[in-house]
């Protein structure tokens, strides 16, 4: 199942994993921390849509930005290789 969503996801997945940077710190906490921050993302954005008031569309935007965050930091988390996961915390 993780190949599959690894398929699927491998636009994103780019973005965060580079097969030449052999060099690259990972801790176990990174992935805890990154699903940590990505729910809070998304809950962020959850309570903005929630507080929009109606006929409201530029309100709209916070809520694109930070569950874009949130959703893609959750992909990281679960899919990405320790790697990917390290360089999004840019530790080397």
């Amino acid at each position: 199942m993780r190949q599959i969503l690894r398929t699927l996801f491998s636009p994103l997945l780019k973005l965060v994993e580079d097969d030449q940077d052999k060099s690259y710190v990972y801790k176990r906490s990174h992935r805890t921390i990154l699903v940590v921050m990505s729910l809070m993302f998304i809950a962020l954005a959850s309570f903005v849509f929630y507080l929009i008031p109606e006929g409201r569309y530029d309100y709209l935007l916070p809520v694109i930005v930070f569950g874009s965050a949130g959703v893609f930091g959750l992909i990281v988390a679960a899919v990405a290789t320790d790697q990917g996961v390290a360089r999004l915390w840019r530790s080397r």
